[in-house]
C-alpha cells in the first residue's frame, strides 16, 4: 500500500445522522492514515477529523418522496460533478454514509469504473423497498451495518458485509444520569419533564411541530407543573417553533428551548415525544418511555404506506420486533392522541420499568467499538491488491 500521504478517501454524508456516523469512522481511519486526504461532502463531526467538505452538507438535505422533485436537477448536477471529479482522482475508496438515494447511484458508477465503494448504514430494505438489494449488489463493494439482523440479509444476497455495532450505543452510557442532565439544563431534580423532539430539519417541523405544540398545550392543562424541554437544531427552527408556541397561547407554560443539547434534553426527561428517525434510538438508549410520530406530505404518505414490509416504523420497535412504544402516523398524529399517549407513558410506572430492562438489553446488543470495526473493514479494502 502507498504511504498515507498519497491516499485520498472520498466520503459523502447528506444529513446530520450520516455526519455523526462518518465522523466515527474517520476517527478510526485517521489513526491509521494520519496524512491521508479526506474530502467529499460532510458536516462538522467529519470536519473534526480533518475532513474537507467540497460543498455544504445541507445542499443535499431533502426529506420525503415528492419533496425531492423541485431539487432533482440541482442534486443530480452535484452528483455528476462529484462523480467526474472522483473518476479523475481515483480515491483509494469511496464511502457513502447513509443517504442512499444519492450515494447508491454514485457508488454504482464509481464501482463500475473500478473504484472500491463502501456503504455505511444499510438502507431500510428490511422495512420497505426491498428491491433495492439488486442495486446494492451492483453499487457496493462492502456494506457496513449497524444492526445485528442486517448481516444475514446481505450475506444471503452475496454482498460482503461487516456488523460494526451502532455508534450511539458507545456514546450513550448504559446507565444515564438523569440528575446530571437536569442540572446541565437548570431543571430541578424533582421536576416532571417531557422532552419534545419534532425533528432537526425544517421539513419535519413543517409537519410535526404544530401537533406537538398542541399536545404540549393539552398536557400542560392536565398537569400545570409539567416542564417541557425542546432541543432546537438552529435559529430557523427555533423561530418557527416559537411562533407556533405564541400562536397557541402558551406563554404561561414552562417550555425550555435549548440549542442542540439533545442528549441532555433526553436524559432529563420522564417521557419523550419524538419524530421517527435516529432520535428514537437515542431515546431508547437513554432508557426513556416515548411516543413516536411521523408525518410527511400527503402524496408521499399515500405511496409509502403501501411499501412497508412490517408493522413498525420506529427503530426501537423494529429492533424489538413488537410495539414496545406507541407509534402515531400521519392522520393519527393529532394533538389529542399524542397527548394521551404521552400521558400514559408518564403515568404507567410498571411499564416504565419494563421499558428500562428491554432498552438495556437492546443497548448491549448494539454495543461494539464501531470506529475500530468500521475503520478495520475499510482498511482491508484499501490494502487489498484488487483495489
Amino acid at each position: 500500500m502507498a504511504s498515507s500521504a498519497d491516499i485520498s478517501v472520498a466520503v459523502v454524508a447528506g444529513e446530520v445522522s450520516g455526519d455523526m456516523l462518518a465522523g466515527r469512522l474517520l476517527a478510526g481511519l485517521r489513526a491509521q492514515l494520519p496524512n491521508a486526504r479526506f474530502h467529499g461532502i460532510g458536516g462538522p463531526r467529519m470536519a473534526e477529523q480533518g475532513f474537507v467538505s467540497d460543498l455544504p452538507m445541507d445542499t443535499l438535505t431533502v426529506r420525503g418522496l415528492f419533496e425531492v422533485i423541485p431539487r432533482y436537477r440541482e442534486i443530480k448536477r452535484i452528483q455528476n460533478t462529484l462523480r467526474d471529479r472522483l473518476l479523475a482522482e481515483r480515491p483509494a475508496v469511496f464511502i457513502g454514509a447513509d443517504y442512499p438515494g444519492f450515494n447508491l447511484g454514485l457508488e454504482m458508477q464509481l464501482k463500475a469504473a473500478g473504484i472500491p465503494t463502501v456503504h455505511f448504514v444499510s438502507p431500510q430494505i428490511w422495512a420497505w423497498r426491498g428491491g433495492r438489494i439488486k442495486k446494492i449488489q451492483k453499487a457496493v463493494s462492502h456494506m457496513l451495518v449497524i444492526f445485528p439482523f442486517e448481516e444475514e440479509i446481505y450475506r444471503k444476497a452475496g454482498v460482503p458485509v461487516t456488523y460494526i455495532g451502532h455508534p450511539l450505543a458507545e456514546m450513550i452510557p448504559l446507565q444515564p444520569d438523569q440528575d446530571q442532565a437536569r442540572s446541565a439544563l437548570g431543571i430541578a431534580v424533582d421536576a416532571r419533564v417531557v422532552t419534545v423532539m419534532p425533528g432537526s430539519r425544517m421539513g419535519e417541523l413543517k409537519y410535526l411541530a404544530e401537533p406537538f405544540v398542541g399536545a404540549v398545550k393539552l398536557l400542560a392543562a392536565r398537569d400545570p407543573g409539567l416542564r417541557f424541554v425542546v432541543p432546537m437544531a438552529g435559529d430557523k427552527q427555533r423561530a418557527y417553533f416559537n411562533e407556533l408556541v405564541a400562536r397557541a397561547g402558551l406563554s404561561d407554560v414552562d417550555i425550555l428551548l435549548v440549542d442542540g443539547q439533545s442528549h441532555s434534553a433526553i436524559g432529563a426527561a420522564d417521557a419523550v415525544l419524538v419524530a421517527s428517525g435516529t432520535a428514537t434510538l437515542e431515546v431508547a438508549l437513554f432508557k426513556k418511555p416515548m411516543v413516536i410520530a411521523y408525518k410527511v406530505m400527503a402524496a408521499s404518505w399515500h405511496i409509502m404506506r403501501h411499501m412497508g414490509y412490517q408493522p413498525w416504523i420506529g427503530l426501537p420497535n423494529i429492533l424489538a420486533r413488537e410495539f414496545l412504544v406507541p407509534e402515531l402516523l400521519q392522520h393519527a398524529a393529532t394533538p389529542q392522541a399524542l397527548a394521551d399517549a404521552v400521558w400514559q407513558q408518564l403515568t404507567d410506572a410498571p411499564g416504565r420499568l419494563r421499558l428500562v430492562q428491554r432498552f438495556t438489553d437492546m443497548h448491549h446488543s448494539l454495543l461494539r467499538n464501531s470506529a475500530q470495526e468500521s475503520a478495520a473493514a475499510v482498511m482491508r479494502i484499501i490494502e487489498s491488491p484488487s483495489s
